[in-house]
């Protein structure tokens, strides 16, 4: 799911397909919630952090949305390439866009590059159970009526796995956690073009290029009402989106470092006997 760079498997991505879409969605005024919600949680990490940041970057495909609220980072185009100095930053955030990355750990490779020691790096992504409901209900209908299953919804990346890519990419005290969002539509129709309208369509280089059948649809609407109803409005439904947040820092010495295994002075057995004597 993760071809590293150089891997001779085939593409994930079209990605004049994924350009088009989003050159698309920024003109007709995109649907940006998610956007805004992945925005707003950076904001509250960063002001936790006990830092001030004088050299941020920010990697983006929707600079006219991330831009304005991060006023003070270099906005880097979201090429497979990124246009980043080494050691240029004490902080980059990669904005929305990893998991249509081919190659995400490469990209997560430039972004440590650019940072200085002890820079942080933030990536927030969709993954985990984004959109699984409407995954789940078009390859039952495919499955049904045409005996076959084609690529419709992008793949997704586990939280464990994807926090994996951070100690790959060489970035030190990892950390990945996810903010589950919960959207609701009118059906799974309204849901596609809110899709289209984020940018978010269906860009994978294997997908067919013709239209899907409308049985298909039809079928795939009626599955996705009879199992994802939304509790509050049951005419609805209700889909599934996770943000998946990446947190790492640039090696530096001045950070806590884990203790050799056996360095430990005392035995386990030592201190519940200890505790269970205090009680």
């Amino acid at each position: 799911m993760f071809p590293s760079h150089g891997d001779p498997r085939p593409a994930l991505t079209d990605r004049i397909a994924l350009t088009r879409q989003r050159r698309r969605a920024q003109r007709d005024g995109m649907v940006d919630l998610f956007h805004q919600i992945a925005a707003d949680e950076i904001h509250d990490r960063l002001a936790e952090v006990n830092r001030t940041f004088t050299g941020p970057a920010l990697v983006t495909s929707f600079p006219d949305i991330w831009g304005p609220r991060f006023p003070d980072a270099r906005v880097v185009a979201n090429d497979p390439v990124l246009d980043l100095e080494p050691g240029a930053h004490d902080l980059v955030i990669h904005a929305l866009s990893l998991h249509w990355a081919d190659d995400p750990v490469g990209q997560m490779v430039q972004c440590r590059r650019a940072l200085r020691e002890d820079g942080l790096f933030i990536g927030v992504m969709f993954g985990g159970q984004t959109l699984s409901e409407p995954r789940a209900a078009l390859a039952q209908a495919e499955a049904e009526i045409t005996g076959g299953l084609s690529p419709r919804i992008l793949p997704m990346g586990e939280i464990r796995d994807l926090g994996g890519l951070l100690a790959r990419a060489g970035l030190a005290l990892p950390v990945a956690d996810l903010l589950p969002q919960r959207a609701s539509y009118r059906d799974l129709f309204h849901l596609g073009r809110d899709l289209r309208a984020m940018g978010e369509g269906n860009a994978m280089a294997a997908r067919l290029r013709w239209p899907m059948p409308r049985a298909v649809l039809a079928r795939a609407a009626d599955l996705l009402a009879a199992h994802s109803p939304d509790r509050d409005d049951p005419s609805r439904v209700a889909v599934t989106f996770d943000l998946v947040f990446l947190t790492g820092w640039a090696p530096s010495d001045s950070q806590p470092k884990p203790l050799r295994p056996g360095s430990a002075t005392t035995s386990l057995a030592d201190a519940l006997t200890k505790l269970r004597k205090s009680r």
